[in-house]
């Protein structure tokens, strides 16, 4: 159940800087949290907006500056606080909520893409082809030479949408044959579906796994196929590798300048109809990103 109420603002702590919120881009391991808690929870997701205030210790950043970042709590609001070390400043001429389209979904699409360590001419399938992740994901894989770029959805009438990114084939989930094998394989759903994508890499392929929708794999099928299960979360490298985060982000810019990627919005919701953007993303019918308007 989601509600709103009136809080007190809050304020930056160190190393923090306070953002007036823009957009808010609706993640699926947020809706996932909301779903399987029983108390009410500050929701996460990624804000973009203009710094209003900075908290101690920070620099390279001054008030009035737009940026955009993820916040683990306190997203969904008008006032949120993000950490300066996961943020990222908005190039002028683009908006906040072409930020919060392009900017975690292009850098997870980017890190679950070279984590598979592809090589040009391989064949990449990509699951969630219509989320915010698997429309940029598919267009990685187009521009990084894959000769067979195949998309997975729930649902036949998300078939132009994903084509119209890039994809050569569409699949289903529920269909026998998911047309592989594949070199390489990305999976932004997990659960019931790890089995059928493991079955579905080629000798030596790789999977790479970046939800948070868990689930088991049987060892034997990576064995028999000589194959890698890999996981990859976006965190670690911006934690880990600064310097790595810093020209991804660069480069996602300098691509949809470019016109290489192409981030979709499904829609804009007002703040208080978060519960209708839920929906949409609960129920598989996403083209791409979800975003809130405070």
């Amino acid at each position: 159940m989601l509600f709103a109420e009136e809080v007190d603002r809050p304020e930056p702590g160190a190393g923090e800087v306070l953002v007036r919120v823009e957009a808010v881009g609706v993640t699926l391991p947020t809706v996932r949290k909301l779903r399987g808690s029983g108390e009410p929870v500050p929701l996460g997701g990624e804000v973009a907006g203009a710094i209003v205030a900075l908290g101690e210790g920070v620099t390279g950043y001054g008030v009035g500056d737009r940026v955009t970042g993820l916040c683990f709590t306190g997203a969904y609001a008008e006032f949120a606080v993000l950490n300066s070390a996961m943020a990222s400043r908005i190039p002028d001429g683009a908006t906040a909520v072409d930020a919060v389209a392009l900017v975690r979904s292009g850098l997870v699409a980017r890190g679950a893409y070279e984590a598979a360590r592809p090589e040009p001419g391989e064949s990449v399938l990509v699951t969630a082809a219509a989320s915010a992740v698997g429309t940029l994901a598919l267009q990685y894989a187009r521009a990084g030479g894959a000769t067979r770029v195949v998309a997975a959805v729930s649902s036949a009438d998300k078939a132009d949408f994903v084509r119209g990114l890039g994809a050569d084939e569409v699949v289903r989930y529920e269909d026998a044959d998911w047309g592989g094998p594949y070199d390489v394989i990305l999976d932004g759903v997990g659960g019931e579906l790890l089995g059928p994508a493991v079955r579905a890499l080629a000798t030596g392929g790789r999977l790479v796994a970046y939800s948070s929708g868990g689930g088991t794999v049987e060892a034997y099928e990576l064995l028999l196929r000589g194959a890698s299960l890999i996981g990859f979360q976006m965190r670690a490298v911006a934690l880990g590798r600064p310097g790595l985060y810093r020209r991804w982000l660069r480069e996602l810019w300098e691509m949809r300048d470019e016109g290489t990627l192409r981030p979709a919005v499904h829609g804009e919701f007002p703040l208080r109809d978060a519960a209708r953007a839920h929906a949409v993303i609960e129920q598989r019918r996403n083209l791409g990103k979800v975003v809130l308007v405070p």
